[in-house]
């Protein structure tokens, strides 16, 4: 099986493999892992391998370029084959009638769905089973639990995630593989459990940038692979108004950051963000959970003992807030908005933490405290990883960039991906 998506889809193409020897080689490692890791909630071996074998059959000379390439599926997407339940016994059963938009065009694009990964509760919290593959006592992240931990440990090549507000990048950050949140509203959100209209985005986690570059790049039509070899870009280190969080081991990475990428030819300037952006954070959190308690309003208002702690508070929290604060945050992040051309004068892409430090203990997802900015501007943001911690668990870098601009930031990310490459094993403490 090959090493990328690149490769694995060209032993597809020229016969060396197939749909089905590939399905069975995943299925085998889900038999012999997930007892462990529990990333999956269902998954169905006889109805992959029917669709395997009948997307074999399809002449070669048709194909899309991700023909054949197994997926996994955040159980906050509906999907027409499968149950869909969002983490909650509120919709235990749940048969939906069509697929969401996202999975559609990977269906349309011969993409092998192998079954659904565990969310936390509404893609919230608290967290579901599911472990980090390079700890069982610690956490894989939220709310993209199972997407990030099932890529990490080798029983799917990419996987479907969502972010609001940290739930790809610090997932990804957490379990040491790629994650890529695209600008808001690249891909489809319909059919997605939604949470909140302004945040809600559709993206995936993968092995490499490239991986997730071409991914996203088939299904939102658009030319984002990074070139075989970038020049080394205009980067920026940015510690941002949340700095203070950061643990001795990001702190750490950060403080030796700037000579492991002049090394490789870039010439790394430092910014301060905008103070307007201090309070930034915040009036994320403030704009979420007035949506959330919206979006949740019938499950909240007849399931309301069934749905856990924190959420159930945080739900009560948002259906009594004054609409007045939540427009107060929504100028906020406006006024901040207008404000990004300042923060990415003269420079290609930021480089921020992904996450405070190594993956906290299985019962809690983490902090998204180094997340909630860029999820509020609706930024392009992907995590590599660099190194690890203290108690050799990855740590990540995140890559930020300008709305829009995704072809750009994943091309520098795809750089600072290869530049950190050597720092893989480097103990940051």
């Amino acid at each position: 099986m090959g090493a990328t998506l690149a490769e694995l889809a060209g032993s597809l193409e020229d016969g060396s493999e197939t749909v089905e020897t590939v399905a069975r080689a995943l299925l085998h490692r889900i038999d012999v892992d997930d007892t462990t890791v529990r990333a999956w909630v269902h998954v169905d071996p006889e109805a992959v391998l029917a669709l395997a074998r009948q997307l074999e059959r399809m002449g070669r000379g048709a194909r899309s370029p991700l023909h054949g390439i197994p997926i996994g599926i955040k159980d906050i997407f509906d999907t027409h084959d499968m149950p869909t339940e969002y983490g909650s016994p509120i919709h235990a059963g749940h048969r939906p009638a069509v697929d969401a938009a996202s999975v559609a065009l990977a269906r349309r694009l011969g993409m092998l769905p192998l079954g659904k990964l565990v969310t936390t509760e509404f893609a919230a919290w608290p967290p579901g089973p599911t472990v980090n593959p390079h700890d069982v006592t610690r956490t894989p992240g939220g709310s993209s639990s199972g997407s990030a931990a099932a890529v990490s440990a080798g029983m799917v090549p990419v996987a479907f995630a969502t972010q609001t507000t940290g739930s790809i990048i610090r997932p990804a950050a957490f379990c040491g593989v790629v994650g890529y949140k695209p600008s808001h509203g690249m891909l489809p959100t319909s059919g997605v459990k939604a949470i909140s209209e302004s945040f809600d985005t559709v993206g995936v986690i993968a092995q490499t940038v490239a991986d997730a570059a071409l991914v996203v790049g088939a299904l939102s039509g658009r030319p984002l692979e990074p070139p075989r070899d970038p020049p080394a870009p205009r980067l920026a280190i940015c510690r941002t108004h949340e700095w203070p969080a950061a643990a001795p081991e990001t702190q750490a990475l950060f403080d030796v950051l700037p000579e492991l990428l002049t090394r490789c030819g870039a010439r790394p300037a430092h910014v301060a963000l905008p103070d307007a952006y201090a309070g930034l954070a915040a009036a994320q959190s403030t704009i979420w959970t007035f949506e959330i308690a919206r979006c949740l309003a019938d499950e909240h208002l007849r399931f309301r003992e069934m749905i856990r702690e924190p959420l159930r508070g945080m739900l009560d929290d948002g259906a009594a807030m004054p609409v007045s604060e939540y427009d107060a945050a929504r100028r906020s992040l406006r006024e901040s908005s207008t404000r990004l051309g300042e923060v990415f004068e003269g420079v290609d892409a930021l480089l921020v933490p992904a996450a405070p430090g190594e993956a906290p203990e299985v019962s809690t997802t983490g902090d998204p405290i180094f997340n909630r900015v860029w999820s509020a501007l609706g930024v392009p943001a992907i995590t590599v990883p660099a190194g690890v911690g203290p108690s050799g668990l990855p740590l990540g870098v995140q890559i930020v960039g300008p709305p829009r601009d995704d072809a750009r930031v994943l091309a520098c990310a795809a750089w600072v991906e290869a530049a950190l490459a050597p720092a893989a094993e480097r103990t940051f403490a």
